[in-house]
């Protein structure tokens, strides 16, 4: 086979990460002492001034990195008004130090060590090219076309809205940002092959996703979108530069402490992380962090914070003739070569830790096809709605006090898991993109008594109160039409999953176009006595749920591929069962807040280009902006975003950019040391990290998130 051409499409970034040289000669700060009174520091502190040719630079990042500990470490800070920083509470080793900013390029790296002050030279861009860089991949991403409303029907797309559905969260970029050096260029292996669209012809049937970026250009008009895509990487290459710039941090913004770890492996992905349980924010305090690597591999990583040391956990199966995704259908990648990089057995997905710091995962554990008696009579659940089919992921348990692995065979699917607060410690999971249309649980509690894996379990299907009368009765089946004596079973998969802390109920999303939330309600049998609400968000203004989250108060809150954070509050809805309420009965119900950035240009309606993946309700105020506050992600904004009083409030994670945050959790460590003693967790969720700064030698990052009262507290 003909060598393959080892391509990092990371070149532009790199450029700018390097600094231009040019420019930093040129550069002539006035002299830092004078445009600011020193900072003070401690003994495990960094701190100084970043001036640059006009004076103090305000809202830039420095990021301090050392490889002198277990694992490679970084802080990051921002400036204040004055261009003042301060690094706290970093462990002893020798730090480079530097400044990044929009606007600028990455200065000179400079050494240092705690306990000094650094004053540093920030670098104009030479140009507005070399600034671009820099910009998170949203930016990059709103230059893509996108068909006119008015040519809709095409092909299998029926609107704007849907094909936008696909090409954002729907689909394309649950996994990875457009918009990336890696995206924004074509490797030369696949412009070799032809035209730049016959190139990216080539590019979608390479790696290990290929069957899953097959499937979803299926989901387009194909051919149209190739073109659009190819069109896009040629003006990008031709000069064409993002027709927004994003702003600096300003206000709280500036409080943020961003501290980082190596963990896992460079072909590795991850999918999020867990640091504490949902429920108590105490559980686990200073403890160590689990990851998720889904398809890539089945060693689990994990960070000891404390120690500043990163390990795996080798996760098995229970049947060796469990299929691996190095099996899946694979073309030569341009990145690493001609062999699948991915192993995997578990597909462990989703991590979640009890009130024990127990870790419990969404994983495989055995051959997907269900045993005989998960559609037998004798299961209470089977025999009021069997599964006969099969379970891609089920459910597993590290004890870190023993180290030891407990592995649990569902006949429903798995995806996303949360624990009730009920006497049973119930855990709700949901299944994915696709499913059998249930949602299961495990009574932990009876499980833990008896051992005994089916009887703890089960699964309710989703059925509407159509009939109005508020219990479940006989239902028609989904693709027959509502009958006002009877109920009807929706055959929707829950995407998401969430345990109102407000009355118990399951909350959950179905993706797709316009996609839905889900509400079920147990009861006292849940296998027989379950109802299901169906809440569409406002198309097509408003569509595409991915993750959402519940608060305090019932209000649900959900990431929308129209590039809006979704607030749907039931006590608002006129109509809430009957032959009505099947999915459109409450537009009143949803408040839309559309995330920060620019909208891609040929879209019309308000929202944002952002491809936002999940929410989290911060119930305890952990972050320290209060409690109840929804935190979604800004999977192409490099960033956080909170909201609060009305307004989204952006918070960058700007080293290494890409960095694609799926999901967060809170956890406080001491309640009584401030905002040093408690912390948001997340970590890099693309499965394309080599597509970003650093390329392929780029590990993933583990991030402790915290909020200080502002820019120089130690």
């Amino acid at each position: 086979m003909k060598a393959i051409t080892l391509f990092l499409a990371i070149a532009p970034l790199l450029a700018g990460l390097a600094g231009n040289a040019e420019a930093q000669r040129k550069a002539k700060p006035r002299d830092a002492m004078k445009l600011s009174p020193p900072v003070k520091v401690g003994p495990s502190d960094i701190g100084g001034v970043v001036s640059g040719e006009k004076g103090p630079e305000a809202g830039v990042w420095v990021i301090a990195e050392t490889t002198g500990l277990p694992t490679q470490y970084a802080k990051v800070v921002v400036t204040d008004d004055k261009g003042r920083y301060m690094i706290p509470g970093l462990p002893k080793a020798k730090y480079s130090l530097w400044v990044r900013g929009y606007g600028l390029v990455d200065s000179a790296k400079v050494p240092a060590m705690p306990g000094k002050i650094v004053y540093l030279t920030a670098v104009a861009a030479p140009s507005p090219k070399e600034a671009a860089q820099y910009y998170p991949a949203q930016y990059w991403f709103s230059l893509l076309r996108v068909p006119e409303s008015s040519e809709f029907p095409l092909g299998p797309v029926a609107s704007q809205g849907q094909w936008l559905n696909t090409i954002k969260t729907g689909a394309c970029q649950s996994c990875h940002a457009l918009g990336t050096p890696g995206m924004r260029t074509v490797p030369k292996i696949f412009t070799e092959k032809g035209d730049s669209a016959e190139a990216w012809r080539e590019r979608l049937k390479s790696g290990g996703a290929m069957a899953l970026m097959a499937r979803d250009i299926g989901r387009l008009d194909g051919e149209r979108a190739i073109k659009l895509f190819a069109e896009w990487t040629d003006r990008i290459a031709a000069g064409e530069l993002p027709f927004a710039q994003p702003e600096r941090p300003k206000g709280v913004e500036r409080n943020v402490v961003l501290t980082l770890w190596d963990w896992s492996q460079p072909t590795a992905y991850l999918h999020d992380a867990v640091s504490t349980d949902r429920r108590n924010p105490r559980v686990n305090a200073g403890g160590k962090l689990y990851g998720s690597p889904e398809d890539s591999t089945d060693y689990v990583p994990v960070l000891d914070p404390k120690r500043n040391s990163a390990d795996e956990l080798f996760h098995a199966v229970r049947d060796p003739d469990t299929p691996s995704s190095k099996d899946n259908p694979f073309g030569p990648s341009a990145v690493w070569g001609p062999k699948p990089i991915w192993d995997s057995r578990t597909l462990n997905h989703n991590p979640m830790m009890d009130e024990k710091g127990r870790v419990w995962f969404t994983s495989r554990v055995r051959p997907n096809k269900n045993p005989d008696w998960c559609k037998g009579p004798e299961h209470p659940s089977a025999k009021a709605f069997p599964l006969a089919g099969e379970a891609n992921r089920h459910l597993s348990m590290y004890d870190p006090k023993t180290g030891k692995w407990t592995l649990i065979s569902t006949c429903f699917p798995t995806h996303h898991l949360n624990f009730a607060r009920d006497a049973d410690q119930t855990l709700w999971t949901s299944s994915g993109v696709a499913g059998p249309g249930v949602v299961g649980w495990l009574n932990r509690r009876l499980y833990e008594q008896t051992g005994d894996e089916a009887k703890a379990q089960g699964w309710t299907a989703l059925v509407l109160d159509t009939n109005g009368n508020g219990r479940r009765d006989e239902y028609v089946e989904p693709d027959q039409p509502v009958d006002p004596a009877k109920d009807k079973r929706v055959g929707y998969a829950l995407y998401a999953v969430a345990v109102s802390p407000a009355d118990g109920t399951i909350w959950g999303t179905a993706t797709g176009y316009p996609g839905a939330v889900i509400r079920v309600v147990p009861g006292a049998d849940p296998a027989n006595t379950a109802l299901t609400e169906v809440y569409e968000p406002p198309a097509p203004i408003a569509f595409g749920p991915r993750g959402g989250d519940v608060d305090a108060s019932g209000v649900y809150w959900v990431s929308l591929a129209s590039g809006h954070l979704g607030s749907f509050d039931r006590r608002k809805c006129r109509v809430l069962n009957g032959p009505q309420a099947t999915g459109k009965h409450c537009p009143e119900g949803w408040t839309l807040y559309a995330f920060p950035g620019p909208q891609l240009r040929d879209v019309r309606t308000p929202g944002s280009a952002e491809a936002s993946y999940y929410v989290w309700v911060d119930w305890y105020g952990v972050f320290g902006l209060g409690r109840n506050v929804p935190i979604a992600m800004g999977n192409l904004g490099d960033s956080i975003y909170a909201l609060v009083d009305g307004s989204l409030l952006t918070f960058r994670l700007p080293y290494p950019s890409g960095l694609f945050p799926k999901n967060v959790d809170g956890r406080i460590d001491d309640p009584k040391a401030g905002w040093k003693g408690r912390a948001l967790w997340t970590t890099s969720g693309t499965r394309t990290l080599f597509h970003n700064e650093g390329g392929k030698e780029m590990r993933h990052k583990a991030v402790k998130i915290q909020l200080r009262p502002d820019p120089l507290a130690r």
